[in-house]
């Protein structure tokens, strides 16, 4: 338990680097770049799009003429862009967060190799396509355990236990075998992660209830419209801060036990046998005898 917590503070204070605050930050940039970017060429086309299909919907003709008559007939003006904005925005933080994911594990593997472990050999036991396919595996396994698992969600002790359990292997599995991917070989990395199979599912379990935080913030921002703006980027960036600090949890204990591996490995000298001293021979200087 002492590599668990030792692993835990380094994590926290890792949270604090520099390198690790930019990459937190970094589906911020990406998204605004992004939104700007596609507002640019299309969101006037959009806008009347939506607005058209808005303008032709039967069944929307009754809440139209319903606004109109409580005075707010300029509302249907401003519904177009609202739907474009809820609509467009999940599907840009997916695709920020996944490239996001992509590119802050190594790196934050390689920040904690290079500032703790600069001695360790790096044996590529994984690479990047054997990264991704036990990734694409491992989701699949986990959506098919949700899918079983839905109806025991309505019960109320277990919809607290099972999605952050689901959720925690997930990241187990994922997490652990790409920290240990660069350094590792795969008997290495099939010892050490059956070795701490018990405290890496912990680690797993703990940063999926820390995953909960942003889907709050994200569904406020569904709840307060008028403060969607501000939520949406603000649970972005506390998912992504989640996210590195759970690569940094799983990178420090991962190379850690790695490294305690290969010292265990290492035969210690055998130490050579005592030889007793063999006392000195001292000439006679007795007279000889007569």
């Amino acid at each position: 338990m002492s590599l668990l917590f030792d692993s835990f503070w380094r994590a926290v204070a890792y949270c604090l680097h520099p390198r690790v605050i930019w990459l937190s930050l970094l589906p911020l940039v990406a998204l605004i770049g992004l939104a700007l970017g596609l507002g640019y060429f299309f969101w006037d086309s959009a806008v009347n799009a939506v607005f058209l299909w808005l303008e032709n919907s039967s069944w929307l003709s009754d809440i139209f003429q319903w606004l109109s008559d409580m005075g707010l007939a300029g509302l249907k003006k401003v519904l177009a862009p609202v739907i474009i904005i809820f609509a467009v925005t999940p599907v840009l933080v997916v695709v920020v967060l996944f490239v996001v994911a992509v590119l802050m594990m190594p790196a934050v593997v390689k920040l904690v190799a290079r500032r703790r472990f600069p001695d360790l050999e790096a044996k590529h036991g994984g690479s990047f396509i054997g990264s991704a396919l036990w990734s694409f595996g491992s989701m699949v396994l986990a959506l098919l355990a949700m899918v079983i698992s839905l109806p025991l969600w309505f019960i109320p002790p277990l919809f607290l236990l099972l999605p952050p359990l689901i959720w925690g292997w997930l990241t187990y599995r994922v997490m652990a075998f790409d920290a240990l991917a660069e350094h590792a070989s795969s008997d290495e990395r099939q010892q050490v992660v059956h070795a701490h199979r018990a405290q890496l599912l912990l680690v797993g379990v703990a940063t999926g209830y820390l995953g909960a935080a942003p889907s709050i913030v994200w569904a406020s921002g569904w709840v307060f419209a008028a403060a969607f703006p501000v939520l949406i980027p603000v649970a972005i960036w506390i998912y992504t801060l989640v996210f590195a600090f759970a690569s940094l949890w799983f990178a420090h204990y991962c190379l850690a036990a790695l490294a305690q591996l290969r010292a265990a490995a290492v035969p210690q000298p055998v130490p050579a046998p005592e030889v007793p001293a063999t006392p000195l021979a001292l000439p006679d200087d007795r007279p000889p005898a007569p």
